[in-house]
């Protein structure tokens, strides 16, 4: 169980006495997820989530609630918000925001098929397609994923660890950020940036609901994407990406997203920023001098950027 915050049917019972949504019965916590509370609150009336932001601002979930907002008046798949007594979306509580959204029936999938993992794919193009028109005025509150993003947040985990191991890791990665060529013509819009199986719910094999927007942010259009590769084509007992099903997860991202020549050309600098990325969220996790993100960046340098276009991009 993930669940930071406790809460009790009183507070349960307080929250909702500000909404029109029944009496409060009982509640169990949601064992997904690693950063936010979620829970599954019953009333008399029907069934809903609740979700609690640990360390979020209210800027920042305004983000997310004005995306999903659109996502689901443009009938893409996600649960839908439930607005308060005041016709607001985002409570708080404790001084911490939250939002109610409305109960999905389906499972996460621990183990995808291959016609899971399609409409996976799927979903991921068609959010990119739809949101390259969404904008909102609390863009700036959230981590837009981006090389100054990523250099900034490994500067800061340097300045908390305070070892030379983490000072050598920072200057590494400083040095491969470096190398990245990234234009500013590659196009940006929303990415989900956690678009993994365990964040999807299937109904007879059907995907009905993309959940937990809380990563997304302002990106390259790429940033998706590589994550499906990351997910289907390098697994971690693999030293190097396996070109084959990478190729096969663009070939079927490109059914219904086809990447423009920049895009195609410069996803190896995005591949390499979202693994430079992971390195920073794991920033504790191996020794400078053999670590799992250093090892996947020098096989991409072997590589290169013409040759990784080349398997990746073949006919």
């Amino acid at each position: 169980m993930t669940i930071k915050t406790v809460l009790t049917s009183e507070d349960f019972s307080l929250i909702l006495s500000q909404y029109d949504l029944g009496i409060y019965s009982h509640s169990e916590p949601i064992e997904q997820g690693t950063v936010q509370s979620n829970y599954i609150i019953q009333t008399n009336l029907n069934k809903i989530v609740f979700r609690y932001y640990e360390n979020r601002s209210t800027e920042a979930v305004s983000f997310e609630s004005e995306l999903i907002d659109y996502l689901i008046k443009h009938q893409y798949p996600c649960p839908a918000q439930i607005k308060n007594n005041h016709g607001t979306y985002i409570g708080t509580y404790h001084d911490k925001p939250f939002i109610i959204f409305e109960f999905v029936e389906g499972q996460s999938i621990e183990f995808p098929n291959e016609a899971h993992w399609i409409q996976l794919i799927k979903m991921a193009a068609e959010l990119q397609n739809l949101t390259l028109d969404f904008q909102s005025e609390f863009t700036k509150y959230r981590w837009n994923y981006d090389p100054a993003l990523c250099r900034d947040l490994a500067n800061k985990q340097a300045r908390e660890i305070k070892n030379k191991d983490a000072y050598d890791k920072l200057k590494w990665l400083e040095n491969e950020l470096l190398t990245l060529n990234l234009p500013t013509s590659i196009p940006k819009g929303i990415c989900h940036c956690d678009f993994h199986y365990s964040n999807m719910l299937f109904r007879d094999d059907e995907l009905v609901a993309v959940l937990d927007f809380d990563d997304a942010n302002y990106t390259f259009l790429q940033f998706d994407l590589v994550g499906l590769v990351e997910y289907q084509a390098w697994p971690n007992d693999q030293d190097n990406l396996n070109y084959l099903k990478a190729h096969e997860v663009l070939q079927e991202y490109m059914k219904h997203r086809p990447l423009l020549h920049i895009e195609q050309t410069h996803l190896y600098d995005v591949y390499k920023l979202s693994i430079l990325l992971d390195c920073v969220w794991y920033f504790n996790r191996g020794n400078y001098s053999d670590f799992r993100e250093k090892r996947k960046i020098e096989a991409l340098n072997c590589l290169g950027r013409n040759k990784f276009h080349s398997k990746l991009f073949k006919d």
